[in-house]
């Protein structure tokens, strides 16, 4: 284990890095620092959480040491604009101790305010492609100084349709750059993007099994159904010294209303809930007050999420499973940071537990079962909710083994009532005897 000294950071981070507590390097700090250093183009496959914000950061801010002149030496791209503020509080916070100057910008407000707010000059920019493009375009921003550029959350950027974007601002660049991509996974599609975009690069990945934090305590709820999930919800957050910061994950919208129904007028502390009908600013405003303390829950969905780097957070409760086994790890990210602990809960029904097995097997680790406490309710499934898992627990049979005829079929055809005699045994006799 390498400290931040024998990493040969710079005195002034170094004292920025002890005022916000930041003791060690994490494993993508270690490997990413050294290599951006010596001016390589980098590749870096590391999940959410592991602090690969700061480990390009560092050596970037170092690297420009100062402010110069008006336009931008560092462009960081970014796919949304949560990710662009955060991108900019972050650069906030290490560069404390500089007189660096850095601004966020972003779509759905007029370029012409970040304009003027790039107009005074601008060390570092943190942007989405879009917004780049159209402050490149107006005229309002020279992009000829441009020394270093990240690409961050490429994976993202790809399924977001950012490409062609992405392809229109490296034609506007300058040639003689360092270029860094930083991606939470690496499917070929990535690695496709990479060799197109950064000529002779170094790739640096930290194994999926150290990202996912050691400090995350990591347990599952096996529940019998949706209803119990969220008296299981209710009951958890009544103990509120233990539970008293926390995100809750849901995959759609419409249970993230669920959820913040049942614990609406149940459990204390302030509430709030994220996801894709709710306005931008409402998002943002409820992202930062979570980050400041303000709130003790958040509900929220995977991509309304994104951008939202809190500390201390105590807990993430997984009301149902994401859509991506990756996500997972996304998710529980989300606790345990900057060396803090904190635990992560799931719940499972019948029909999520094969899932559940294929990301403990992803993650490398049997994730413990906990039983549900004596003195909640469990409520009877209801035959619908009940007939759907049985489905789903047979499609998953199948993909297993493909000869599988279907469990649900056969127990449907055992139920089905033999068809009734319409006659009685009298009648049966009478006929005998004509």
């Amino acid at each position: 284990m390498k400290t931040f000294e024998q990493l040969k950071i710079s005195k002034s981070i170094l004292k920025t890095l002890d005022e916000i507590g930041f003791t060690e390097p994490t494993p993508i700090q270690q490997k990413v620092i050294p290599v951006i250093r010596s001016g390589a183009n980098v590749v870096g496959v590391a999940q959410t959480g592991t602090g690969k914000t700061a480990a390009y950061l560092i050596p970037l801010l170092m690297n420009i040491v100062k402010a110069e002149g008006d336009d931008p030496r560092v462009i960081i791209l970014v796919p949304t604009r949560e990710l662009a503020i955060q991108g900019g509080d972050d650069i906030e916070e290490l560069s404390a101790n500089t007189n660096i100057r850095h601004a966020a910008v972003y779509g759905g407000i007029g370029w012409t305010k970040h304009a003027e707010m790039i107009k005074p000059g601008i060390d570092i920019l943190v942007s989405t492609p879009g917004r780049l493009w159209d402050l490149y375009k107006a005229g309002a921003l020279s992009l000829k100084k441009v020394k270093h550029l990240v690409i961050d959350e490429a994976d993202r950027m790809l399924d977001m349709g950012f490409l062609p974007q992405l392809r229109q601002l490296f034609e506007i660049l300058p040639n003689r750059r360092q270029n860094l991509l930083f991606s939470a996974t690496f499917p070929q599609r990535v690695e496709i993007m990479a060799e197109e975009f950064l000529d002779h690069y170094k790739k640096v990945k930290v194994a999926l099994s150290a990202t996912t934090v050691k400090q995350v305590k990591q347990e599952i709820y096996l529940t019998p159904n949706y209803r119990t999930k969220l008296n299981l919800i209710k009951h958890l957050l009544k103990d509120e010294e233990t539970f008293n910061r926390i995100i809750i994950f849901v995959r759609i919208k419409e249970h993230a209303e669920a959820v913040f129904k049942v614990i609406k007028r149940k459990t204390e502390g302030e509430k709030r809930i994220l996801h894709s009908n709710k306005g931008q600013s409402s998002r943002i405003n409820a992202i930062n007050a979570f980050k400041a303390g303000e709130i003790r829950i958040l509900i929220s969905t995977d991509v309304s999420a994104r951008g939202l780097d809190a500390s201390l957070v105590s807990h993430v409760i997984n009301f149902d499973l994401p859509s991506s086994y990756d996500d997972y790890v996304h998710r529980i990210g989300r606790t345990a940071r900057a060396g803090n602990k904190g635990v992560a809960i799931t719940l499972i029904d019948p029909a999520q537990e094969w899932h559940m097995k294929r990301i403990e097997k992803l993650i490398r680790m049997e994730i413990p079962r906990k039983e549900i406490p004596e003195d909640m309710k469990i409520i009877k499934t209801e035959t619908s909710e009940k007939q759907d898992q049985l489905r789903e627990i047979d499609r998953q049979r199948k993909l297993d083994d493909p000869t599988f005829q279907g469990a649900f079929h056969e127990r449907k055809k055992k139920s089905e009532k033999k068809p009734k005699k319409f006659f009685s045994k009298n009648s049966q006799s009478k006929k005998k005897k004509k």
